[in-house]
């Protein structure tokens, strides 16, 4: 056997070279432009995101087509009254058990907790969140709620990049890119529309155009979309015929869809936040039976409404309703949505933007035609329209709503009106009625604050290790003369004065170095106010590194894998002058990797 003869053990010499590997590649992904082991990590969370994805929609669907009798995954319209109304009520029983035995207090999910976590939390998400809402969203949509699936897959993705990352023990800026290369696998893989994906990820998760955040998001979107496409095809998620604008003279109408829209969305997001403060305080069992109640009642009278709805926008889109229904499901809609989202049943918000948008446009575009025949409006592009408006009025995101329209629709035609009516439409929800996105507004009504500010977001995508001091010596308190000179031979920068085997502060080598010349020239007599024995010699006298002249710092540790962001608010709470950076590279043992100062950080976000 090897370990008899003596000879070296193969396996552990390849895990020795592996994780040296592992060691140099969490140093280098702390640097912001470490850009080709990011695109090979974007790859694989796009890998890993798209399958589950593809788990999630086939499970979903699957289930749903058993429930409905085979009618398809989203005809709830074919189901008694008495199953409509019982249907919700039953996923909200099981929504509130489950969230009462194993949530521990964690009800917000989707894209807003993905906002929190990536603000305050260096994008750090759960295990737990990640099982409460594959499970939770696959309930809700069964059952019948006014939720989308999208918000849940951008919440899969993004939650499989941390998990990837924090398994790894990746640099938390790392992390936070696998967060984003998440985020836009989720969306592509769902609506197969990779542009979209990856602009909605840099717009509202990420918030950060950097090469090092494109490429590696990219990757992941396509590859995403790849492992959809071959699990369950290419086909568009809805089927629009080829439409435009009949002449210019449409442009005023497309204005006031716009304004429509805006207005619309600016009282979705008020709603959502009305019904979030007022059932904040109300047990999670209480959230989720109202919620129930509210979309089975509902249901009962327009059953449009409940699921997705992607079946009623398809038909929207081809003209398949009039101006009456249409504008009837829309305000249904919205407040089963409304009520849905802010009492908690896990869900998107971006499906009933585009049902609510699409049945908005296409009520209004068949109102059009009916009073302005000559212009031969057709109602079908006005609905495209509103989708993607109230998509970007509610969500404040008007790049991903417009690059969406133009992936789902294929049809350059739309681009003109589209950029129109979108910005239209966010500046009336921003502008004229002051309201903020959806998910900002649903993380302030539950208590949860959000904050964005360009300093920190700089300092956000470096980690400590690509900015730390690594010239430096750790040596005890007390040591002898001679060890005082071999300790400065190296010339480090600093010295790392530990007691009892722990970093307790840095001198200056340059303090060391000055006391040491200015020992050896006579001008000090002695090393310090140490008791000295008659035998002891020169060399031998002792020297207390936290009493000789000097500039020291008091340390504080933290971790290799943190942000500069996290090492600022270390030192602003006053935790120590200086930091050292660690990480456990055995049980109970420590290895200091090197020194950072507020210079240091400050330095680095000016460059």
């Amino acid at each position: 056997m090897l370990f008899m003869t003596g000879q070296v053990n193969p396996y552990r010499k390849i895990l020795g070279w592996l994780g040296k590997q592992m060691e140099d590649m969490r140093l280098h992904l702390a640097r912001p432009d470490a850009l080709i082991q990011l695109a090979l990590l974007g790859l694989l969370t796009g890998l890993l995101a798209g399958g589950v994805i593809v788990l999630f929609r086939v499970l979903v669907e699957n289930i749903q087509n058993l429930v409905l009798y085979g009618k398809g995954a989203d005809a709830f319209e074919t189901l008694s009254l008495l199953e409509r109304f019982t249907y919700p009520l039953l996923g909200a029983i099981l929504l509130a058990l489950m969230f009462r035995w194993f949530a521990k207090g964690l009800y917000v999910l989707g894209v807003a907790r993905v906002l929190e976590r990536m603000a305050y939390h260096q994008g750090h998400l759960t295990t737990r969140g990640f099982l409460l809402q594959f499970l939770g969203v696959a309930i809700a949509l069964v059952s019948g709620h006014s939720v989308g699936r999208e918000g849940a897959h951008i919440f899969l993705g993004a939650s499989t990049g941390s998990l990837l990352g924090q398994k790894l023990e990746l640099p938390n800026n790392a992390v936070r890119t696998l967060v984003g290369c998440g985020t836009a696998a989720g969306i592509a893989a769902s609506f197969n529309t990779p542009l979209a994906g990856v602009i909605f990820s840099l717009e509202v998760i990420m918030m950060d155009y950097q090469l090092a955040s494109f490429i590696p998001v990219i990757l992941s979107a396509v590859t995403a979309t790849v492992v959809s496409n071959m699990a369950l095809g290419n086909a568009a998620v809805f089927s629009v015929p080829l439409m435009e604008l009949a002449s210019l003279k449409e442009i005023p109408l497309v204005i006031m869809l716009g304004l429509l829209s805006g207005a619309l969305a600016a009282g979705f997001i008020r709603l959502v936040r009305g019904i979030a403060s007022q059932g904040k305080s109300w047990p999670i069992e209480g959230q989720m039976l109202a919620a129930g109640l509210s979309t089975a009642l509902l249901g009962m009278w327009i059953p449009e409404i409940m699921g997705i709805g992607y079946d009623t926008i398809n038909l929207t889109l081809v003209g398949g309703y009039g101006a009456g229904i249409l504008l009837l499901m829309a305000g249904a809609k919205l407040i089963a949505t409304s009520i849905c989202s802010a009492l908690n049943v896990p869900g998107g918000m971006i499906g009933p933007s585009f049902f609510i948008g699409a049945t908005l446009g296409g009520g209004f575009g068949h109102i059009l035609a009916h009073w302005l025949p000559g212009l031969e409006i057709q109602p079908g592009i006005y609905a495209m329209l509103g989708m993607s408006a109230v998509m970007g009025a509610s969500l404040q995101a008007p790049l991903a709503a417009l690059t969406a329209l133009l992936e789902l629709t294929d049809n350059p035609q739309i681009i003109m009106p589209g950029m129109l009516v979108v910005v239209i439409a966010g500046l009336t929800a921003s502008e004229i009625f002051g309201q903020e996105s959806l998910f900002l507004t649903m993380l302030k009504a539950k208590g949860l604050d959000y904050r964005q500010h360009p300093v920190l977001a700089a300092l956000r995508r470096v980690g400590v290790a690509s900015v730390m001091d690594k010239s430096f010596v750790r040596s005890q308190r007390l040591i002898t003369l001679e060890e005082a000179r071999k300790l400065i031979e190296g010339k480090p920068r600093w010295i790392v004065i530990v007691e009892d085997r722990k970093p307790l502060s840095i001198l200056s080598g340059i303090a060391l170095a000055g006391y040491l010349e200015a020992h050896h020239d006579g001008e000090l007599q002695d090393t310090a106010d140490l008791p000295q024995t008659s035998n002891q010699t020169d060399s031998q006298a002792l020297v207390d590194l936290l009493t000789i002249p000097g500039k020291r710092l008091e340390l504080a540790p933290i971790q290799l894998h943190e942000t500069l962001q996290e090492a600022l608010e270390r030192l602003d709470r006053g935790e120590g002058e200086a930091l050292y950076v660690r990480r456990m590279s055995a049980p109970g043992i420590w290895r200091i990797y090197g020194i950072l100062t507020r210079e240091q950080i400050e330095s680095s976000y000016r460059l």
